[in-house]
């Protein structure tokens, strides 16, 4: 140890930001344990390293006393006395130790003191930086799966995308480059671990603003998201300038702008509706592609009755319900749809069980008459 390893000190802290003095401290602390591991574990010992010359001294930390009975913990007055006269009874008193070989015991040492804080130094700059990413999209390289898990290489550092995380139907290709969107960060023994999502409704959301500057600039503001990762995302856009479109915002000249997320989702198919404040109107969009007649929404209840053309009840439910139910999500309504048809029946069956209970009624009076 001497002063090359101070000027090495000097540079890490510039170049890493690792404050010297508290490499220095560390540094101290693992050589007290050194120095037992190697020359004795009784001791009360105190390491200090010279700030300017890098020089290492090992201090006995011992009792004066006039009677010892433990030369490692204790030390008799009159030897005390020839360190320091003003000594007295029960005071402490630091005698240097350092064994002629810890030289090479403390370079070793020092050496794996400071790898270990250049390797928690970096794992604590790449946790900040992907902490304050929480809930934005990053991209990376597929490097490989590990029990269904796909690892991505994002640069820095690595990141798992769990199974349940990934698109139904996606696959993951070797060196492959792919958008994520990170859902957590989390600090490990072993650093940082980043957990990323493909099927969260977060990753439509910033794609969006990737693509579209009126949403990047708060033109055009995203209402709400519904999501069924790999089939089918609807999406309900609110314009704050009524001279702007949000939903031509989104599309694009020709398309282009939901194209470029419908190929980064790998073809699922993505709804753009205006979002509005009026409930009928707004649950009327969210079911598109199927053509609204009537909505007879409910506020207190949350419920909204739809009617539909008769030929267009199959496409306003969707395939295995799903338009209805991503509808639903969108608008957080219950929606109940049916065709005009089906809507008709149900008028003539009230008005039918009306009409007999009307006729009931008759007879009723009319048998109290006969009697």
């Amino acid at each position: 140890m001497n002063s090359d390893l101070m000027h090495a000190l000097e540079q890490l802290e510039k170049e890493k930001g690792i404050n010297k003095d508290t490499l220095i401290d560390a540094i101290e602390a693992a050589l007290i344990s050194a120095y037992k591991r190697n020359f004795g574990v009784s001791q009360n010992v105190k390491v200090y390293i010279d700030r300017a010359t890098g020089e290492v001294k090992v201090y006995a930390v011992k009792r004066v006393t006039s009677d010892p009975k433990n030369d490692l913990l204790d030390i008799d007055l009159d030897e005390a006395r020839k360190i320091n006269k003003k000594l007295e009874e029960e005071d402490i008193v630091e005698v240097e130790v350092t064994p002629r070989k810890f030289g090479r015991i403390a370079a070793q040492t020092a050496k794996q003191v400071v790898v270990q804080r250049i390797r928690e130094a970096e794992r604590g700059i790449i946790f900040d930086e992907f902490s304050n990413k929480e809930g934005d999209i990053v991209t990376g390289i597929i490097q490989r799966v590990e029990r269904k898990n796909v690892i991505i290489d994002l640069g820095k550092t690595e990141a798992v995308l769990p199974y349940a995380e990934q698109t139904p139907g996606e696959e993951y290709r070797f060196n492959e480059r792919i958008k994520t969107y990170i859902i957590e960060v989390k600090k490990t023994t072993k650093g940082p671990q980043i957990v990323l999502s493909r099927t969260h409704p977060g990753l439509v959301k910033r794609l969006f603003e990737l693509e579209v500057p009126e949403i990047h600039d708060g033109t055009v503001e995203i209402k709400s998201i519904a999501r069924e990762p790999g089939s089918r995302t609807k999406i309900a856009v609110y314009a704050k300038d009524e001279n702007v479109d949000p939903v031509g915002a989104c599309v694009g000249q020709k398309g282009t702008r939901v194209q470029a997320v419908v190929d980064e989702l790998k073809g699922e198919k993505i709804d753009i509706i205006k979002w509005s404040s009026d409930p009928g109107e707004y649950i009327s969009s969210s079911l598109s592609p199927a053509k609204v007649v009537r909505v007879d929404a409910n506020e207190d209840e949350k419920g909204a009755k739809v009617t539909v053309p008769d030929f267009q009840l199959s496409l306003a439910i969707g395939k295995e319900g799903q338009n209805a139910r991503l509808a639903a999500k969108l608008t957080g309504w219950k929606i109940d749809i049916k065709s005009e048809s089906q809507l008709r029946a149900s008028i003539e069956q009230q008005m039918f069980n009306m009409n007999s209970g009307y006729d009931e009624d008759l007879n009723e009076d009319v048998d109290d008459t006969e009697e």
